[in-house]
């Protein structure tokens, strides 16, 4: 069977498949999202970026992301099949607050959101951790090493995202599929404790 057949036959859940779950990745502007969801996902994610115009300059600060050149105007979508009676479709949100009116639509019917977090711009997660509590999803933060020697401990980021005690907080690294798939275990495994 050659690569092309292999993977049009990825391209529809498996017949047995009989429960479906939506998980939100949020974060802010360039922590990660759209990466995380390209690693993960079993399908070609569906992507809705952009390229970067002097237009936005003044409102996306790319002083901590310099090679930037896209970002994502709507959402990502990429699908996880976890087990044959089980699929995780994966909704990555934009980052920016003027795509915010977007979040209602996406939130609703999500069972939870991985919360990506860039350790050198934490302030910039308030405004996301407010989204995500004010549409009542439960999360687990997902901290997302772009620099190495940029590393906070659990309690440290704990107490500077104003975190509850049962969060969940996982170091991880975007761009590999190891470490983000053990980023959503954490989340479901925290999900699965809340509906027992």
């Amino acid at each position: 069977m050659d690569s092309t057949s292999a993977s049009a036959e990825n391209i529809y859940v498996p017949d047995a498949v009989q429960r479906a779950a939506k998980i939100l990745v949020v974060g802010h502007f360039a922590v990660g999202k759209t990466t995380l969801i390209g690693t993960l996902s079993e399908i070609t994610p569906l992507r809705t970026e952009e390229r970067m115009t002097q237009a936005a300059a003044h409102l996306d600060d790319l002083r901590s992301a310099p090679g930037k050149e896209t970002t994502t105007v709507a959402l990502d979508f990429g699908r996880l099949t976890l087990s044959d009676e089980l699929v995780l479709y994966l909704f990555g949100t934009p980052g920016q607050q003027r795509f915010v009116q977007l979040w209602e639509d996406m939130a609703r019917g999500s069972l939870g959101a991985l919360l990506l977090v860039d350790p050198g711009r934490l302030a910039d997660t308030f405004p996301v951790i407010d989204l995500v509590e004010r549409y009542g999803l439960e999360y687990a933060v997902a901290v997302n090493s772009f620099d190495p020697s940029n590393q906070h401990g659990e309690d440290e980021l704990r107490e500077a995202l104003d975190l509850l005690p049962d969060t969940p907080v996982i170091h991880c690294d975007a761009r590999d599929q190891k470490s983000s798939a053990q980023a959503l275990i954490t989340l479901v495994q925290h999900l699965l404790t809340r509906v027992a």
